[in-house]
């Protein structure tokens, strides 16, 4: 088979460029490049005219790779890895020729009843045969400067924070707001932000937030998710990840790898963005125990941080999700805390207890090389999109 992989520089990419080669796949890549709609449509159709392919991909949602499709009568298989994805909204979504995968179930729900027919779950994935490379390419004195005894790679969320350019907002607002996000920021397993925002209180809300997010005509996406997925559950992601690392650091020594202004958290250590493809894996492979905050837009699923962790054979503690059990054995493959207080007590107990903490980052490995590789997934995808 023969796929145009339409590509915007995500980090799952080259990943899942490699499953389908793997699959026997023969794969062209184009460029998402920023330019005016009429110009991309004519782009990916005078390449298709040129180069008939079976079907394009890409990660996350192109409308106007959709509506190309739709033309050629041509798959538009796409997966998404973010949330929220407001793109999965719009009206190209229920295009006939789409097959959209959604790593999250809540965003399943959401999404399948506008395409009921091709829109389907898929969680994500990882390779663990590109880290084995990577470990076997890397010189023994390199391992060392990666090691840790607890480490969190990624932002804090304090520097792309919506919520927080909210200006002049009553106190009354604002304390309802505070409030909600304080109590979601402890409950892990049950989202409920959104059912809590009653549309007069979403009305009263844009007044004070400048340019509120206005999505493209033909939008289904309400101003309530719009509140909840792009501000709110943005601030209550940064709340909590300052929490953990003030938390842990008062406890333990934490190595934080992050571009993330950590000014107000002297008692951890900032090492700096680590390197996607270079360096994380080996941050996961080395440090006892990996720490997962989950974003608090992804509602039920399960961010590509754990499957990556895993492929490094490298200890998973992580918040709680709702799909953890369809995909991985609690205690078993990895450690998941349900509490601020449950973190503090399996981080003291897992930095203690070396060989089951190495016997449970071994099986989450042997789990994920068995049922969570790309290839896997990809298998899965192309079954589903030609059933």
């Amino acid at each position: 088979m023969n796929v145009l992989f339409y590509r915007y520089k995500n980090i799952c990419e080259p990943d899942v460029l490699a499953g389908f080669r793997e699959l026997g796949l023969s794969v062209t890549e184009m460029e998402h490049t920023e330019q005016p709609a009429k110009e991309t449509l004519l782009k990916i159709s005078g390449f298709l005219q040129k180069h008939p392919v079976d079907f394009c991909f890409s990660i996350n949602f192109f409308p106007i790779l959709s509506e190309v499709c739709n033309i050629f009568h041509l798959r538009y298989l796409s997966w998404s890895v973010d949330c929220p994805v407001f793109e999965y909204y719009t009206a190209s979504v229920k295009n006939v020729w789409n097959r959209i995968f959604l790593f999250d179930k809540e965003q399943y729900h959401k999404i399948s009843p506008l395409n009921p027919d091709c829109v389907f779950h898929l969680p994500l994935a990882a390779n663990p045969d590109s880290k084995k490379r990577l470990f076997q390419n890397t010189a023994p004195e390199v391992f060392s400067s990666y090691k840790s005894e607890v480490s969190f790679v990624g932002s804090l969320y304090t520097e792309m924070c919506p919520y927080d350019r909210i200006s002049d907002m009553p106190d009354y607002l604002k304390g309802y707001l505070e409030g909600l996000m304080s109590s979601q920021e402890k409950v892990y397993g049950c989202y409920f932000i959104e059912q809590a925002l009653t549309d007069p209180i979403v009305s009263e809300c844009k007044k004070y937030i400048p340019n509120f997010y206005h999505p493209v005509p033909g939008s289904v996406v309400t101003d309530k998710e719009i509140l909840a997925g792009l501000y709110l559950d943005s601030k209550i992601s940064a709340m909590e990840r300052i929490a953990v690392m003030e938390l842990l650091g008062s406890h333990f020594p934490v190595d934080l790898y992050t571009k993330s202004d950590t000014g107000s958290l002297p008692m951890v250590c900032n090492k700096g963005a680590a390197n996607t493809l270079t360096e994380m894996p080996l941050v996961f492979r080395e440090s006892k125990i990996s720490l997962n905050i989950t974003s608090k837009s992804i509602h039920t699923g399960l961010p590509l941080r754990i499957f990556d962790i895993l492929s490094c054979q490298g200890f998973v503690l992580t918040n709680y999700q709702g799909e953890l059990e369809d995909c991985f054995t609690i205690g078993e493959d990895l450690a998941v805390y349900g509490s601020m207080e449950e973190l503090l007590d399996l981080t003291g107990y897992y930095l203690t207890h070396d060989k089951e903490r190495k016997e449970i980052a071994h099986n989450g490995w042997e789990t994920l090389t068995a049922r969570h590789t790309y290839t896997h997934r990809l298998s899965e995808m192309l079954t589903k999109a030609y059933a």
